[in-house]
């Protein structure tokens, strides 16, 4: 695991997907911010949240977010799309709307940028967020990463076409803590 002063990245166990599930996929405001395929009512036992097979295919990451010290989760946090060849891999991070706005998102990506720079050697990471979710945009630019583009139009969410931000940090531009 991976500890910060709050919170620590963790393996997912059974017990948080129930948590998780209710918080980050049921709660479907939530699940359209931060997934590209459409909302659908789906099971605890085909949760998104589940470990599945394709988990072990080394291009994917997943971590339980959960308080320093409680170990209650908090969120979701995910490396994924992880190119062994070309070094590079997109994060996804989610918490749950009760542990938002209390400084948990930037140290959970923090440990994220930790994991992937110094434990699995990549060289550049990348996230998009919709171009109005300050609360990601301004996670992702106080960990570092440049806005390197936006995807106008994008998005379907909620009835409308939205903006995608995309941002890229390299290890070289990392600074740790």
């Amino acid at each position: 695991m991976l500890s910060g002063s709050r919170v620590l990245l963790r393996a997912r166990l059974d017990a948080d997907v129930p948590v998780l599930h209710a918080g980050l996929y049921d709660d479907i405001a939530t699940r359209l911010l931060s997934a590209a395929d459409p909302w659908s009512p789906v099971p605890l036992d085909r949760s998104p949240f589940r470990s599945r097979p394709d988990d072990d295919t080394g291009r994917l990451a997943r971590f339980t977010v959960a308080e320093l010290g409680s170990d209650v989760p908090v969120g979701s946090a995910v490396v994924w799309g992880i190119d062994s060849h070309n070094r590079c891999a997109h994060l996804g991070l989610s918490l749950l709307a009760e542990h938002r706005g209390k400084g948990y998102a930037g140290e959970a990506m923090r440990l994220l940028c930790r994991y992937a720079f110094e434990i699995r050697g990549l060289h550049r990471l990348q996230l998009e967020t919709l171009a109005d979710n300050a609360a990601m945009v301004g996670t992702a630019l106080a960990a570092g990463f440049i806005q390197e583009g936006v995807l106008r139009a994008s998005a379907w969410v909620s009835g409308r076409f939205c903006d995608e931000v995309i941002f890229g940090l390299l290890a070289d531009d990392w600074r740790p803590g």
